[in-house]
């Protein structure tokens, strides 16, 4: 392993992107056999790298393997601006498996020109390039230059515009080119009709919906003898490997579930296979794989697909089990409509783990906490794991100190001492409560479909696990349970969520554009409505000093109290399906931005220098083999450069075709 003093978490810089790396400390005290589980999981997670690529956008295939031909055969001068600007803009599409932003979703705007691009395709060797039989290297050009450059052209990956048509101006590949919003919802309302009303499957969840050459709607199936079958079957086999060294039979079972799952494309063998994988808690070593979050379609139907391995932190996971042991005791207390809570909370495991390998949609950007699985039938019947991401969390914080972003947006000393104090213990414990607690926490009503807020439930549900962990930072139950020092801890989290859901998340967005992403409009919702229902007893406030606006919470109590009614709103909103009561929230709260404001935090924030979103690179697994070809251990490293990273991956895990349809 790498030695300490040569290890930084902060890696390179560029647009608005900074690469850090993270840890895996632990790993080397892990048994042979659970080192090669790891190695195994992750090479399935890497394998299915390319599925992510396509369903991010039909053509993010060819380009990804023009873009690399260019940037490792050009022959001309590298130092030029156009190849330095190629560099940025490769390593954005890199960063975001595709030529869409991975956070806004707007298509990149190239920043060398069409010319330079025309010229340096014809200079790169033809046998390298991504060309169909026959095609030459003009026409692989005219074929992307509209794409790479025309702004009017698949303008947005994920469009939540209201009132258009989502589907069709949304480029992502779910759905075919000729298919609408509204065949698209009415095949799959069909579907749940005919269905399971009780325990109903996740329709849509694994394909591509289409149109034949009839003209008639038609899914293709992501399995392995179907859509995406190349990758599907790469990822099999690691699986297969993983399944003949797991920890317990009944982990076992679960890979060789998930497996079936993959063979058949069923899914009811899906939920079987979720039911299995949440019942299992007794091996240290765990994994996902597979179509997981629906956020990259904008009908939160199809599933993108993720992968990653982890290893069970157990100090730390101390701290997630006193939440999990006293799931009941909160959702009892929760301020929610009595209608509306679960009489018997099943299955809550939660545990902090070190992240072992990243992959697809989590892969470089990825999440710090992970609550699954997502059938709120299963759920209720089965329970549910969260997990905190500690070694990702850790990097982050580590990358942050002393940046000068709190000392540029903190209203005053007092406050920030009160940050510096309690924040990162904080963040944790709000993030375990988001998963562990405010995903598993209510019941939707008999009878209402989980689809019912449509385009506006993912950012319904965040806010809904967000204000539960909000609530429930204040209550003395956390400080009794050793979990915040004392009763003023929770401030903290108050303060930097209202000082960020009200300024400075406006750094992610470019200047004319709206909220789009579901956590940020999530996280603008819960904000602006708080401080607009405390505005007549001054609760929150805006204040301005030498030009720079700035949070000031008055009374933390009371903001409190406001989180909470919010919170049974929500909660209301979700159970009863009230479609028009989210979209009014969403509508009014989550979307518009105030112009002058943006502009004012865009400046402050540029002075610092800092990159807004931050992405990880992985670390390097090779396994160390006795003559007979066994592996008698695995060597893990840190020092791999990005664009080499990304390169290997594009050469050691291409799978599918450059165009699937």
């Amino acid at each position: 392993m790498q030695k300490e003093e040569t290890f930084s978490y902060q890696d390179e810089q560029f647009a608005d992107l900074q690469m850090l790396r993270y840890r895996v400390d632990g790993f080397e005290n892990l048994t042979t056999a659970q080192k090669t589980l790891v190695y195994y999981l992750s090479e399935a997670a890497l394998s299915g790298r390319d599925i992510l690529w396509d369903q991010n956008g039909r053509y993010n295939l060819r380009i990804r393997k023009t873009l690399e031909t260019i940037y490792t055969d050009y022959p001309g001068e590298r130092e030029c601006d156009d190849f330095k600007a190629f560099t940025v803009y490769l390593k954005r599409v890199w960063f975001s498996n595709g030529i869409h932003h991975h956070y806004g979703c707007e298509k990149f705007k190239p920043g060398f020109s069409e010319a330079f691009f025309r010229q340096a395709l014809k200079r790169v060797p033809a046998e390298k390039l991504p060309l169909d039989a026959g095609q030459s290297a003009d026409e692989l050009c005219d074929a992307l230059v509209p794409v790479l450059f025309d702004p009017a052209v698949m303008p947005k990956r994920v469009n939540q515009a209201e009132g258009e048509d989502l589907v069709r101006t949304s480029a992502c590949h779910y759905y075919g080119e000729e298919v609408t919003q509204a065949e698209a919802e009415a095949f799959y309302d069909n579907q749940k009709k005919e269905g399971d009303a009780q325990r109903p499957v996740m329709y849509g969840m694994n394909s591509l919906l289409t149109k034949n050459s009839q003209g008639r709607l038609e899914e293709k199936t992501w399995k392995a003898e179907g859509m995406y079958g190349q990758a599907i079957r790469r990822v099999m086999f690691w699986l297969g490997k993983a399944a003949d060294v797991a920890e317990n039979p009944k982990q076992a079972a679960v890979i060789r579930k998930l497996i079936e799952f993959y063979r058949t494309g069923d899914l009811k063998t899906f939920d079987e296979y979720t039911i299995l994988w949440v019942q299992e808690t007794d091996a240290l070593v765990d994994f996902t794989n597979g179509f997981t979050e629906t956020y990259g379609d904008p009908l939160g139907l199809k599933a993108s697909w993720e992968g990653y391995a982890n290893f069970k932190d157990m100090e730390a996971t101390a701290r997630t089990e006193k939440l999990s042991a006293n799931a009941q005791w909160f959702e009892d207390h929760s301020p929610v409509d009595e209608r509306f809570k679960k009489s018997e909370c099943k299955g809550v495991s939660a545990k902090v783990i070190k992240a072992a390998i990243l992959g697809g949609d989590l892969y470089p950007a990825s999440a710090i906490g992970i609550n699954l699985p997502n059938s709120n039938w299963v759920r209720a019947e089965y329970g549910s794991k969260s997990v905190t991401i500690g070694n990702l969390t850790d990097a982050y914080n580590k990358a942050a100190r002393g940046n000068g972003f709190q000392k540029e947006f903190v209203v005053d000393e007092e406050t920030q001492r009160l940050l510096d104090k309690y924040q990162d213990a904080c963040d944790d414990l709000h993030t375990d409560l988001h998963e562990c607690l405010g995903h598993g926490s209510g019941k939707l009503l008999p009878g209402v479909d989980p689809d019912a807020l449509k385009a506006y439930g993912a950012t319904i549900e965040e806010a809904r696990a967000d204000l539960f962990g909000l609530y429930y930072l204040a209550d003395s139950k956390l400080t009794e349970l050793g979990l915040t020092p004392d009763a003023e801890a929770y401030k903290a989290q108050y303060y930097g969520y209202m000082m960020n859901g009200l300024l400075t998340q406006m750094v992610r967005i470019e200047p004319g554009k709206d909220i789009e992403e579901a956590h940020m409009r999530n996280r603008a919702l819960i904000a602006r409505w708080a401080f607009e229902q405390g505005r007549p007893e001054n609760v929150a406030e805006l204040v301005s000093r030498n030009g720079k606006t700035y949070v000031r919470i008055n009374d933390y109590g009371k903001l409190r109290g406001l989180f909470g009614q919010l919170l049974r709103e929500i909660q209301r909103i979700k159970s009863e399906g009230d479609y028009e009561a989210a979209r009014n929230l969403v509508e009014r709260y989550a979307v518009k931005l105030d112009p002058v404001l943006h502009r004012e935090i865009l400046e402050r924030y540029r002075a610092l220098h800092l990159s807004p979103y931050k992405g990880f690179i992985n670390p390097v697994y090779t396994p160390v083999r006795d003559s007979q070809g066994h592996i008698t251990d695995v060597a893990v490293s840190y020092g791999e450069a990005y664009d080499a990273q990304m390169l290997r991956y594009s050469r050691d895990y291409a799978t599918l075709p450059y165009q699937n349809e």
